[in-house]
């Protein structure tokens, strides 16, 4: 017979406990502006994250009509707890946690490696002899987390085993949104959730509001993360836990299932269902703490992309992140450089001599297209570079039109591949049209943006976010050179909807297959951002990388768009966009909806979205 831990009482103190954290960071905020601190994390944690979650979780009548609902035919969830040594009060809060979930067709299977604290056990068997739906296991050895992982996947009798740390803790309707997830998408076979941290003292932090599915982040750090909740049966198809990669098992783990997993397979609940705690020695604190951890995941990667001929796997710009690097195909395929221009003069000059001088890629041509230029400077240095033997020079004599010149160019080109620039743009190193190019020819690939600086040095371009400014715009815009962006997204490649046109790479095959940019409708504005949705719609992939690096003397290619007649051309084109991409733009795949669209720093919603709608909503749990 089953003999929960006083549910109504512990779930009465977890409800309370979770506002207290809130109501607690509020005091913090107060202390924090005595002692003159304002930077930018206090500001975030403090002042905005503790009064937003207050409109964005469930309250506590929410709470009680989720304990009110009853699931006899609901899937069985299967938690995991490798344990050893944990702090007690630690432990005893997740296993509190655990207890007090509104949904309670759940087991615990915890495998005890060994701990030398003999209260660990003790509090162990206790938990376990109060609820049956506690398993243990005891190991008389320590074998490492992975080889303990194992051993509680041993005990393991549900459809999906759900992953929980020793330390960490469990939002109160975690499971019973991993059910409503289940069953909105009922072939799910990986669920992950966003997640914050607990600090030292317990408060909550640092959220990480996470986008949908993307592999090619994945491949860069674990923004999986927590909280996961993975099929049985797909772990027994890969084999499960693997020793050897103790700190990164768990990465290792979701990169075996990726290799598997189509994206109709995953998906991604947009509400934080996991606390993980900051305590000294975790990698939640300090993401170098544990040594080994690093190496592992390199490890992982590398059996990752095992039978992938050529692609390399170096460690990333920060502790827990990586590098992967796809080859450039062999022979190179021929690139056709597009630029348009009118009356560049200087400009057109430096864009120009920066590729000739900068890139170490051979198999090249670049074609400029003159539109209508009368500056004797301009003419004469169009004249003078055409003589050089990768460059050519065709006119276009009508009114200014960036997709229909671009769509000239494109069927004047003798490239497999085109690359779509602005004649403002600047090369800033060598390699950037190998990144690229390798990046485009990784599967799945239809375009590939770079990274863009202003001249100041400032980000110009961390790709582009739906839904931003009304249509879209681009991420981190305006943040410094050497910032990481948010969890690291402004240095590392990723998957986006859509990337700018300043500088865009796509096979030219697949350009003329979509006829191009849309000339008729978007002349000027959003013409990339169309595209890069229409290549999706055709189950290609944009992917942007910080490994290409340039700098964009923005707006120089066609003047300003601050005159009359500009503007409404431009509100033309955003009322089209609108029209055509309504659904998509409501709701980037690749940009999490608890964040802000009124700006482009990845900050807080101005709103929150109570998590409670999405819960009770008939649309698919897999958007972000």
């Amino acid at each position: 017979m089953q003999r929960p831990l006083s549910i109504g009482v512990r779930a009465a103190w977890a409800d309370a406990r979770w506002r207290a954290w809130v109501l607690g960071a509020r005091v913090i905020r107060k202390l924090l502006r005595m002692a003159g601190r304002d930077d930018a994390a206090a500001s975030w944690s403090m002042r905005h994250y503790a009064r937003w979650l207050e409109g964005l979780e469930p309250s506590a009548g929410d709470i009680e009509s989720l304990r009110a609902q009853h699931h006899p035919d609901g899937p069985l969830l299967s938690i995991l707890m490798p344990v050893f040594d944990p702090c007690i009060d630690h432990l005893h809060c997740a296993l509190e946690s655990v207890s007090a979930q509104t949904y309670t067709r759940w087991e615990l299977c915890i495998c005890d490696d060994a701990s030398r604290n003999p209260q660990v056990r003790e509090l162990i068997e206790s938990a376990a002899g109060r609820d049956t739906r506690i398993r243990v296991v005891l190991r008389p050895e320590n074998t490492g987390i992975a080889g303990a992982s194992a051993a509680a996947l041993k005990l393991a009798r549900g459809s999906h085993v759900v992953l929980l740390d020793h330390d960490d803790m469990l939002a109160p309707w975690a499971l019973h949104f991993i059910v409503a997830a289940l069953r909105k998408a009922p072939g799910a076979r990986l669920l992950y959730s966003d997640e914050d941290k607990l600090d030292e003292v317990g408060r909550r932090c640092a959220p990480h509001f996470k986008p949908d599915w993307n592999p090619d982040l994945l491949h860069a750090v674990n923004y999986v993360g927590h909280l996961v909740a993975i099929e049985r049966g797909l772990l027994e198809e890969i084999g499960g836990f693997r020793r050897g990669y103790d700190g990164s098992q768990d990465y290792d783990l979701i990169l075996r299932c990726e290799a598997r997993l189509s994206a109709e397979e995953v998906v991604h609940i947009p509400a934080i269902l996991y606390h993980w705690r900051q305590s000294p020695g975790s990698t939640a604190l300090d993401a170098s703490a544990k040594r080994g951890a690093h190496a592992a995941g390199v490890a992982a990667l590398q059996s990752r992309f095992a039978d992938d001929a050529g692609v390399r796997v170096d460690s990333g710009p920060f502790p827990t992140t990586y590098r992967v690097s796809y080859p450039v195909p062999a022979p190179e395929p021929r690139v056709s450089i597009l630029i348009p221009t009118r009356d560049g003069g200087d400009h057109l000059r430096r864009c120009v001599d920066g590729i000739l001088e900068r890139s170490t890629y051979a198999s090249f041509e670049i074609i400029l297209i003159d539109n209508q230029s009368r500056e004797p400077q301009t003419l004469q240095y169009l004249e003078a570079v055409a003589s050089h033997d990768k460059v050519r020079v065709i006119r276009y004599d009508h009114a200014f039109n960036y997709s229909a010149i671009n769509n000239f160019a494109a069927r004047e080109a003798s490239g497999d591949v085109l690359l779509l620039l602005n004649d403002d743009i600047e090369v800033r190193s060598t390699g950037w049209l190998e990144e690229l190019v390798s990046r485009l020819y990784a599967p799945g690939v239809g375009a590939v943006g770079a990274k863009l600086y202003y001249p100041d040095g400032r980000v110009q371009h961390g790709g582009v976010v739906l839904g931003l400014g009304g249509v879209a715009g681009h991420s981190h815009k305006f943040a410094a050179a050497d910032a990481a962006g948010y969890f690291f997204r402004l240095v590392l490649p990723q998957t986006l909807s859509a990337v700018t046109g300043a500088c865009l790479m796509v096979r030219r095959s697949d350009y003329l297959a979509l006829g191009g940019l849309d000339q008729d409708n978007l002349p000027v504005a959003f013409n990339d951002v169309d595209f890069c949705l229409r290549l999706g719609e055709r189950g290609l992939r944009c992917v942007w990388t910080p490994y290409a690096e340039l700098t964009h003397h923005e707006s120089l290619s066609r003047g300003s768009d601050e005159t009359p007649l500009r503007k409404r051309a431009f509100e033309r084109e955003k009322a089209y966009m609108r029209r055509r991409w309504a659904e998509v733009l409501a709701r980037d795949p690749h940009y999490n909806r608890n964040l802000t669209l009124a700006r482009e720093d990845f900050s807080l919603a101005d709103v929150p979205r109570p998590y409670i709608g999405w819960l009770y909503s008939g649309a698919q749990g897999t958007r972000g």
